[in-house]
């Protein structure tokens, strides 16, 4: 049988979906922010990881694919209003820190894990809300499709953003290409819209930039020096790409935002879910060979 799941005890559970005619094997670790930490294809590795953090729970972590929820980058002094109170969510929010549950796992027509995140008193504590958040990570071939849905369990209207944040193992940036299907972006903390022509000097120490609006719904890194293309497609949900990089760091991220930073005060491009009331978003990464 082509389609398998394994658990093994490291320092967390791992579950290792596996294509074996593809060669394709991704692991995901649900109790540390249900985060995709590696997937490799005939020996090659997709993502970055920074092991030494990862082994640290009070850090975040660095690599793999974190999970964005219930807002995609930061709040000014990490604060937002609501209802007439103000509450406090660190960068990104707390989905990638906190454990998520496997439900479910099917091996029958491809790999498929199920996990969920509900609400709790430490959310609630930060995000007034009984939510519940349910993912299905499908591994078939040299394909990850991420299905999402998220849910509002409360009594009132809940405001949200979501996304994610892969980190690409990128060896030699300079013989990276990118395909960003959009023509301006403004940079992390600044208001300036600039004009996008393709790419980047990776000679800066630092890139943190906001792709929007998008014109387009797939985006593309072809890597020349390890004669792959990664594509990113993604749902109507999702309105910004953000793309951050380090200089001498072998990582590019390419990150679908929902919503750009802030929005949770801005209302800019904000998911809002009525009582009982639920969305559905899909993001799908595929690998081809050149």
């Amino acid at each position: 049988m082509s389609f398998s799941i394994s658990v093994n005890q490291n320092q967390y559970v791992t579950y290792t979906l596996s294509d074996e005619s593809a060669s394709s094997r991704l692991e995901v670790v649900p109790e540390r922010g249900g985060i995709v930490t590696r997937w490799s294809i005939q020996g090659q590795e997709l993502f970055y990881l920074d092991q030494e953090r990862f082994t640290h729970p009070e850090l975040s972590v660095r690599g793999g694919n974190p999970i964005l929820f219930p807002i995609c980058g930061n709040l000014p002094d990490d604060v937002y209003a609501y209802d007439g109170k103000s509450y406090s969510l660190k960068q990104h929010g707390f989905a990638r820190n906190l454990p998520w549950e496997v439900v479910e796992q099917s091996t029958e027509s491809s790999s498929k894990l199920t996990i969920s995140l509900k609400s709790n008193d430490e959310t609630l504590a930060v995000y007034p809300f009984e939510f519940q958040v349910k993912f299905v990570y499908e591994l078939e071939g040299k394909t990850l499709k991420i299905h999402q849905e998220y849910i509002n369990q409360s009594d009132k209207v809940m405001p949200l953003s979501f996304g994610f944040h892969p980190y690409f193992l990128v060896p030699d940036k300079e013989k990276l290409s990118l395909d960003i299907p959009a023509s301006t972006y403004q940079a992390k903390d600044s208001t300036e819209v600039v004009s996008y022509k393709g790419s980047f000097d990776f000679n800066e120490d630092e890139i943190d930039v906001a792709l929007k609006p998008l014109n387009g719904s797939s985006a593309s890194i072809t890597d020349s020096s390890r004669s792959l293309k990664i594509n990113l497609k993604w749902s109507e949900d999702f309105s910004t790409i953000v793309f951050w990089t380090v200089k001498g760091k072998d990582f590019v991220c390419l990150e679908p935002w929902s919503a750009p930073r802030n929005a949770l005060n801005t209302a800019e491009n904000l998911t809002e879910l009525q009582p009982g009331a639920s969305c559905e978003a899909l993001v799908e990464i595929d690998v081809t060979s050149l």
